[in-house]
């Protein structure tokens, strides 16, 4: 029978299997500092855009590709700025001191808020008051594109279609609270640096408060002035 000795690798073959171990490593993607400075950078910008809709922020962000070279001085922005930074996020980041090379990173950002919902039905033509809402808790990436996370954004505006109990808003949903009638007559003021004077018109369009509306005058005349107050315009020079 052959001594169990037999079988074991000798210094030699031990010392050439590591060393060829060693070298797969190497051709091994392996992540760098540089692509770790990416990440980082990427996650406390979408952090810092984020933190204002709610107290918690949870975010992920997919790697960039391996075979892409390091991102050196990754200077973050968002590809779509006008949109809120919310569930699934495209951003942009600028490669060296001089940002030429540009890649784009995909995340996923969750925040943790108060937003507010109808406290009961709600009937169209209805002016909105606090106590038409009540406040929920949730992730704001999963509610609607459009949805009011701000109760004084809609406070006072009238809703234009039925809302159920319960159901979030959405900023569609409401039209600002005419504060002149069309055909009613309006006070139109001008005022500059040094000088204040006041007209009596008829508005030809209806209009809330900080909409434009056209207002004919006794002479004829027509001009386009603010909504400030009730049948009151502005024209500022």
């Amino acid at each position: 029978m052959p001594d169990a000795s037999s079988h074991r690798p000798s210094p030699l073959s031990t010392r050439l299997l590591g060393t060829c171990l060693a070298l797969a490593w190497l051709f091994v993607p392996q992540p760098t500092l540089a692509g770790d400075a990416l990440m980082t950078g990427v996650h406390a910008f979408l952090y810092e855009q984020a933190q204002g809709h709610g107290e918690e922020v949870v975010i992920e962000v997919r790697p960039p590709s391996a075979h892409l070279p390091p991102c050196e001085a990754p200077q973050p922005f968002l590809t779509h700025a006008s949109r809120p930074v919310l569930g699934r996020v495209s951003v942009g980041v600028r490669c060296g001191e001089e940002g030429r090379q540009v890649r784009y990173l995909q995340a996923e950002v969750g925040v943790i808020g108060d937003y507010p919902v109808a406290a009961r039905d709600i009937a169209p033509g209805t002016t909105i008051t606090d106590e038409l809402l009540e406040t929920r808790r949730g992730d704001l990436s999963r509610l609607p594109r459009q949805a009011v996370v701000d109760e004084a954004e809609v406070l006072g505006q009238v809703a234009q279609r039925r809302l159920a109990s319960g159901s979030p808003l959405q900023a569609h949903q409401f039209q600002a609270r005419p504060l002149v009638e069309r055909g009613q007559q309006v006070t139109v003021e001008a005022q500059g640096a040094s000088f204040r004077v006041t007209r009596e018109g008829e508005a030809l369009e209806p209009g809330g408060e900080g909409e434009r509306v056209r207002v004919r005058f006794a002479n004829r005349d027509l001009i386009t002035a603010t909504v400030v107050g009730d049948a009151r315009l502005a024209v500022d020079f």
